[in-house]
């Protein structure tokens, strides 16, 4: 290594100045294995030390040096490669013989034949030359002009993303320019006179144009347009325009121009140093319906607030009731608003909301319905070293309103008065502990008591207005975990367990607004209530009894299932002699239907799940089935629901529905995909839909179509058709290389 006193700055000027000044007169080379390194200091600095390795270094006096074979020179992370390298110190040039790389250590690569360069490398010519950003933009030029290290400015230039094989075939796309100017400082490229080519067909002329490069993410300008043709919209076009108002917010403006709509879109987003907001909606004039003006906004919002504290907000509103399922926006038939305040903690949960809810369903009135909802819940656990186990307290207080002030039932299945309003205070505690017995014999307890005060305002003179309640509760859980492995490496685990669990009081003669929809499954086997709610509880002695059984495979293949029922002292009976559960939920009478559960997945990406509740004659109450199948070229779903007439949970007649989705990589650049959701029942398709994606390194066209067949007081039936377009490239990095297309060899 040559140490040198001479203040030098560029790379290959520098390493060239300090080799001529420490040199000696008539010294004619020096050989790589030495692998010389200079440093250059400017007062206190100390930049890394420049590096320059060739097969051959020759020094001709003191003013040019030659560097030959293999040459490399690195410095502040850039590297420079090429076959000779000549420095002449009098014109302070650089004379370089290609092919020569030169890589700014960031993001832009150019390769040229040949080149001259100031001692800086911020100035010169580079001839027949190759800027690549990014690995995936181009542009190509006979000569490339580089001016303060700042500007690179090609003439009679081609820029693209696609890959240039050598046979000479023209590109799926490019941009022809009579001169392009890229600005490393802001990261955009200036074309002028740009004509745009698809293959050698020029097809658009743009006088002047302005693109960001390929490592810019966010950037004022028009994004990917997209072509639609509806059945109830017409013939349009939707063209984006992305607007960056500064580096924590932005605004995005979609006009929609269609034969029957003229629609503008929005989505405006914005980050706070605690959170951050996303709104976005749209506002229509058209000729589907008789007002003049169509809106609709969803919005959302995350807050760190002190203390652990989180504020959430979500705002759904609309117009009028049809317009989301006219233009494809959302399929939500009920809209909720919601703002609450949390903290989670190891040992404490607190949360604070209020909800608002919108009904978009025929035949649903939002005035007897309860619109306005507010919470608040707080948790706590304890593990006390005396007592020992784990003491639980809860506490929450809910409220729901509604706007009809009507005394009297109207068509619904309750007796109660359309009108009521609601207020329940709940707070508990309870005890648990476990013990490992002998054998392995897993033991747990749990006991506690609960009150429930319940308030209702404009209830019927069937109901009462008041009720306050102590609910004692004791249950006693075993559990026999059981395994084996066989001699082939299969593990097999099966726990049987059972319940006895007794909860104390009486069912309230009160309108039961909360816990009109619950459900039986795993999760909630081992619960002292299975009401969605704490307006209703489960009452008397019951038992829960279940079993599951696990296998392991070596190969990878896992599959489980699970059998579970409960047996009750007496059935969940209203004070009117009804029963509390719904005939779907599977937990009416004293014995509930028998819960059949299992999962199959394999180790190709196939995976099974199905769950199904049976009575006592063993006929299905409720079944469901998903199936799942992923690799790297597939990803298939299909679903199936079975749900019997329930008119408690206001569904007149029987529910079976498929529903299918998946997509097929069908080569290297094309993937299909489809969806079909058909209604067994109705012996109909609710809706259906298919699409066709080509992709390369330097395109992606989505072509698709779907049909909605349902149709309703507001909705009819539609049929959607949309074409998109997108040049990769510009602003949209391709990680995924595997779409690339080979030249032939």
């Amino acid at each position: 290594m040559i140490r040198a006193r001479a203040l030098t700055t560029g790379l290959i000027a520098g390493i060239a100045a300090l080799a001529l000044t420490a040199g000696q007169p008539g010294a004619q080379e020096r050989r790589p294995e030495a692998r010389p390194g200079f440093e250059a200091r400017t007062g206190t600095e100390q930049p890394e030390p420049a590096l320059l390795v060739a097969d051959d270094v020759t020094i001709d006096g003191d003013r040019t040096l030659t560097a030959t074979g293999n040459v490399e020179a690195m410095f502040d992370g850039q590297r420079l490669k090429a076959r000779s390298i000549t420095y002449d110190r009098t014109t302070d040039q650089l004379q370089i013989t290609g092919p020569l790389t030169l890589d700014d250590g960031q993001y832009t690569t150019v390769l040229a034949d040949a080149g001259q360069l100031d001692r800086d490398l911020q100035n010169g010519i580079l001839t027949g030359a190759r800027l690549v950003m990014d690995d995936q933009l181009q542009l190509a030029a006979n000569q490339i002009s580089r001016t303060d290290g700042r500007y690179s400015q090609l003439y009679k230039a081609a820029v693209t993303s696609c890959r240039v094989c050598t046979e000479g075939d023209a590109p799926l796309w490019q941009i022809r320019a009579r001169r392009v100017i890229h600005d490393t400082e802001t990261r955009q490229i200036f074309l002028e006179g740009a004509q745009f080519r698809v293959g050698r067909v020029p097809i658009a002329y743009f006088p002047r144009l302005r693109l960001p490069d390929p490592t810019v993410e966010r950037l004022t300008g028009f994004l990917t347009p997209s072509l639609y043709n509806s059945s109830l919209l017409g013939f349009g076009v939707k063209v984006p325009y992305f607007i960056r108002i500064g580096d924590d917010k932005d605004l995005t403006l979609t006009p929609y121009y269609a034969t029957q709509t003229r629609t503008l879109e929005f989505r405006y987003r914005q980050e706070f140093r605690s959170g951050g907001i996303e709104f976005e909606g749209a506002i229509s004039d058209d000729d589907l319906a008789r007002r003049d003006r169509r809106a609709y906004i969803f919005g959302r919002g995350v807050f760190e607030l002190p203390q652990d504290y989180v504020l959430q907000f979500d705002i759904e509103a609309v117009k009028d009731d049809a317009y989301l399922v006219d233009y494809g926006y959302s399929s939500k038939d009920r809209l909720d608003s919601e703002l609450s305040v949390e903290r989670v903690r190891r040992d404490e949960w607190r949360r604070a909301a209020l909800t608002y809810f919108h009904t978009l369903r025929p035949g649903e009135i939002n005035a007897t319905l309860p619109t306005s909802v507010g919470n608040l819940d707080y948790e706590k656990r304890i593990f006390p070293a005396r007592l020992g186990g784990e003491l639980h307290f809860a506490a929450q207080a809910h409220g729901h309103y509604r706007s009809s002030s009507l005394r009297t039932d109207g068509p619904d299945i309750d007796r109660f008065a359309d009108g009521r309003d609601v207020a329940r205070l709940t707070a508990s505690a309870d005890w648990l502990r476990s013990w490992t017995l002998a054998g392995g014999l897993r033991a747990a307890f749990q006991t506690g008591v609960a009150v429930d005060h319940i308030n209702v305002r404009g209830a019927a003179a069937t109901s009462r207005s008041n009720f306050t309640d102590a609910v004692p509760s004791a249950a006693l859980t075993l559990r026999y975990p059981l395994a084996k492995t066989t001699p082939r490496g299969t593990v097999h685990m099966i726990e049987p367990v059972v319940q006895l669990a007794w909860v104390g009081g009486g069912t309230p003669n009160i309108a039961n607004d909360e816990s009109t929809r619950n459900e039986f499954d795993e999760g909630n086997l081992l619960s002292l209530s299975r009401f969605a709610a704490t307006d209703r509880r489960e009452r008397g002695a019951s038992a829960a009894l279940g079993v599951s059984w696990t296998r392991f495979a070596p190969g990878g293949l896992r599959s489980t299932l699970s059998l579970g029922q409960i047996v009750r002292e007496k059935a969940q009976l209203e004070t009117t002699g009804t029963q509390s559960f719904s005939v779907s939920s599977g937990l009416q009478g004293s014995t509930s239907d028998m819960l059949i559960a299992g999962q199959i997945a394999t180790q190709n990406g196939l995976t099974l799940t199905a769950r199904s509740l049976f009575d006592g004659a063993f006929e299905t109450t409720k079944a469901e089935a998903r199936a799942g199948w992923r690799n790297d070229a597939l990803d298939l779903g299909a679903t199936y629901i079975w749900l019997r007439s329930d008119p408690q949970e206001e569904r007149p007649g029987t529910i079976s529905e498929w529903a299918f989705d998946g997509s097929y990589r069908l080569s290297r650049h094309w993937t299909g995909s489809a969806e079909w959701r058909y209604d067994v029942a109705s012996d109909q398709s609710v809706n259906a839909g298919v699409g066709i994606t080509y992709t390369n390194e330097c395109v992606d066209v989505t072509l698709s179509a779907s049909r909605r067949f349902t149709s309703s007081t507001i909705l009819e039936p539609s049929t959607d058709i949309s074409l998109t377009v997108g040049l990769r490239g510009f602003s949209a990095r391709a990680e995924d290389k595997s779409y690339v297309r080979e030249c032939k060899k």
